[in-house]
């Protein structure tokens, strides 16, 4: 059983371990079991390590400590850590050196965290496996055959193999939540403008978010309350003013889309799991709420032309002439094609190929257009649903973790895995995957629950309920 932020903490606290050693297990684990994982694409250099345990040790004696004073912690690789290679997982950025810390980091950082390594992820986020990394996929601890969820794979892999007690990912179509039911561990997906994406490499502008990993709702919640707040540097951040929910008392009512749960292509393991932690729910007196979400079948049709166009939008700034990798050519265009061509996989050139044709001239209403207003009819009846419920229930993922090499050929089966997920960036709400059982053949799934605008608590609060369920 792994020891929780608040164990760990009274333990560095009391001199029971020390913060160096707490490190030394880390890296040891991470030396041990890396190798045949791939969760790391590197760990930061040892000046900046070195520092942090100095300014964690000095925390610790003049008292003020955190919870996450001396804690190792890994980071998705598209967050900047200041003086350290950042590659988005992307051959293009392949030796770029972060020239700023993202908001995230400052705030570790002061909170006496120890930054050590860089986790692998599907490139500049675009994938649902980690198997579009320019630097190899990242295997299953549970089942190397078998894929670690995406885009987050990596931070999500390095908790679940006990390498770190809690890490970082961004989540944009379900990149946090999946990886998370994938590996067994609890991943969470924040009310969009409550984590400061200030220093986190753009792929989905209006979706992307960062949030936690860790090994319980509690360790999950400590994480969020250190890096969210408000952040001048980051446009879409929510005041503290606009972060006020307003609830008067919940209700003790969970609302399930049965219609939307019980479709074709979801695994059957999938399902009876889902209906027995429904049921466990049920017993322990919640009340369970059939609802109906007109429009959530389009969701994933509006994830995939907002984001593809977000995305042709964001990677225009890779053009091998400002900064990353460079290829000389007869004239400027020659070398920004040659560039590109040589620096991106093939599914961000297929985003960005697509995003490119949904923004174009003729086509921009058709399809760009028509997805936002789309979306706005999804905002209005989630907001509408969560006047008569305090949570949606749904697994977290239609299938388990899948083989290696299953879907990376047919792309369409790959993004129907996120079925489940993307709706929640669509309207920008949080959610949060927690572990509800396995398959017959052990492999992990997992249960998502999704909250109102800056619900987070109530998340929390669910979700420890849910965890006490056993």
């Amino acid at each position: 059983m792994q020891k929780t932020l608040k164990q760990l903490h009274e333990e560095l606290k009391n001199g029971i371990i020390t913060i160096d050693a707490l490190v030394d297990t880390s890296k040891k684990t991470i030396k041990e079991k890396d190798g045949d994982i791939h969760a790391l694409l590197g760990m930061y250099s040892d000046t900046l390590v070195a520092s942090q345990i100095a300014q964690a040790k000095e925390m610790f004696a003049d008292g003020t400590a955190t919870i996450l004073t001396g804690i190792p912690i890994v980071l998705k690789d598209n967050i900047l850590v200041k003086g350290e290679i950042a590659t988005g997982a992307s051959k293009i950025l392949e030796n770029y050196v972060a020239t700023y810390d993202a908001t995230v980091v400052k705030k570790l950082r002061d909170a006496g965290a120890i930054l050590i390594g860089r986790a692998n992820m599907d490139e500049f986020a675009m994938g649902g496996s980690t198997e579009n990394s320019a630097y190899g996929v990242t295997k299953n601890p549970h089942d190397t055959t078998r894929v670690a969820g995406g885009s987050s794979g990596g931070s999500a892999a390095i908790v679940a193999y006990g390498g770190v007690p809690v890490s970082l990912g961004s989540d944009t179509g379900g990149s946090i939540r999946q990886p998370a039911s994938f590996c067994g561990i609890v991943g969470l997906k924040t009310t969009y403008g409550n984590v400061s994406r200030f220093g986190l490499m753009a792929m989905g502008s209006s979706l992307d978010q960062i949030g936690p990993f860790a090994n319980s709702v509690e360790d999950v919640e400590e994480v969020y309350n250190i890096i969210t707040g408000y952040d001048v540097m980051d446009s879409t951040s929510l005041t503290v003013e606009s972060r006020k929910q307003k609830v008067e008392s919940l209700k003790k009512v969970i609302g399930v889309p049965m219609s939307f749960v019980n479709r074709e292509g979801i695994d059957a393991e999938v399902l009876t799991n889902f209906n027995v932690s429904i049921e466990k729910l049920k017993s322990a007196g919640y009340t369970i709420k059939d609802i109906t979400i007109n429009q959530v079948e389009k969701a994933l049709s509006v994830y995939y032309i907002v984001m593809f166009a977000e995305v042709s939008s964001n990677l225009a700034r890779y053009d091998g002439i400002r900064y990353g990798l460079s290829h000389p050519g007869e004239t400027s265009i020659k070398s920004y094609f040659e560039s590109r061509t040589a620096g991106f996989g093939a599914e961000v050139r297929r985003r960005i190929l697509l995003g490119t044709y949904v923004l174009s001239s003729g086509y921009y209403d058709a399809y760009y257009n028509k997805a936002n207003i789309v979306r706005e009819m999804l905002k209005k009846e989630f907001a509408k649903v969560f006047t008569e419920v305090d949570i949606i229930a749904t697994p977290t993922s239609p299938v388990p973790a899948f083989a290696i090499g299953e879907k990376s050929h047919d792309p369409l089966a790959m993004y129907l895995a996120d079925i489940f997920t993307v709706p929640v960036n669509i309207v920008g709400v949080p959610a949060i995957s927690i572990p509800s059982g396995k398959t017959a053949t052990g492999l992990p799934l997992g249960i998502q629950f999704i909250a109102p605008h800056n619900g987070e608590d109530t998340l929390f609060m669910y979700g420890k309920a849910f965890e006490k369920l056993g």
